[in-house]
């Protein structure tokens, strides 16, 4: 191998690793500060445990739930949202892949419309229906709205997923007489399984780490509160910020996301583009 073919063979490395450095730096001062009385750049100027100390005690004092009761309501939150966002969209992208219904490519375009619309401007009225509905300031009520501007979206994703799957088994399946429910669930889910890997992590990532929707439709730092919205009171207005603790609550929320991503990441890899069109 000659100089030149060397050089050409180390530079993607040498970019992949210019690209990557600084979102590692970033981890490791996160990690550095949650144990530190403070840093200096990159440097830690005392070992000490006290920013961990929710973990035993509420930080705000007697009144406010503990970081344990907060991170029950989020594991909730994204567990319910993951459950449902997967089920409706693997349903409705089946059926809008593979049916040809009077109103599909009106509601293909509907549900693009309301994945594009901002989910800001509607918060208004959806205070109206939660307070009509008794939902405000529920974990129910929150897991709600939260499905609802997740779903557009999944159901865009099962359907690209669906349309690159060949329509020979499914035929198969049919004719010997099974019933679309269960060429669903049978013969067609198992082959997209990358694509239902990547749904469910972009929909717990969306529930673990939502702020604006638990902000919005709970109230301040109560019993319903999400560890977002926990995380936020650390910031006051006249309270200089303790950023040995908002890193240390921060760390304590990446780990969960970070084990749902280790667990998947093998499907995620065998995400294909191949494949037959199925639908029409």
């Amino acid at each position: 191998m000659t100089l030149r073919q060397r050089i050409m063979a180390v530079i993607p490395y040498v970019l992949l690793v210019l690209t990557v450095l600084p979102i590692v730096v970033g981890y490791f001062w996160l990690a550095l500060s949650s144990f530190s009385v403070s840093t200096e750049g990159l440097r830690s100027t005392g070992f000490t445990l006290s920013n961990w100390s929710f973990l035993s005690e509420p930080p705000f004092g007697r009144g406010y739930p503990s970081i344990w009761r907060v991170t029950f309501n989020t594991f909730v939150i994204a567990i319910s949202m993951t459950t449902a966002v997967v089920i409706v969209s693997s349903l409705a992208g089946y059926a809008l892949s593979r049916l040809n219904f009077p109103g599909r490519k009106s509601f293909l375009s509907l549900t693009l419309i309301l994945h594009a619309f901002p989910s800001v401007t509607l918060l208004i009225g959806i205070y109206f229906v939660l307070r009509t509905l008794k939902l405000y300031n529920t974990l129910t009520g929150v897991g709600l709205v939260m499905i609802g501007f997740e779903l557009p979206f999944g159901i865009w994703l099962m359907k690209g997923f669906f349309d690159n799957v060949s329509w020979d088994m499914e035929r198969a399946a049919l004719i010997d007489g099974a019933s679309r429910l269960r060429v669903w669930g049978e013969i067609i889910l198992p082959t997209i399984k990358p694509g239902i890997a990547a749904l469910s992590i972009f929909a717990f990532i969306s529930g673990w780490n939502a702020w604006l929707i638990p902000k919005t439709f709970t109230i301040g730092a109560g019993q319903n509160a999400t560890l977002s919205v926990f995380l936020n009171n650390f910031r006051g207005d006249t309270v200089a910020v303790q950023w040995g603790a908002v890193t240390a609550v921060g760390l304590f929320q990446l780990i969960p996301v970070a084990i749902f991503f280790i667990f998947t990441q093998d499907l995620l890899l065998s995400i294909y583009a191949g494949g037959a069109k199925g639908g029409t």
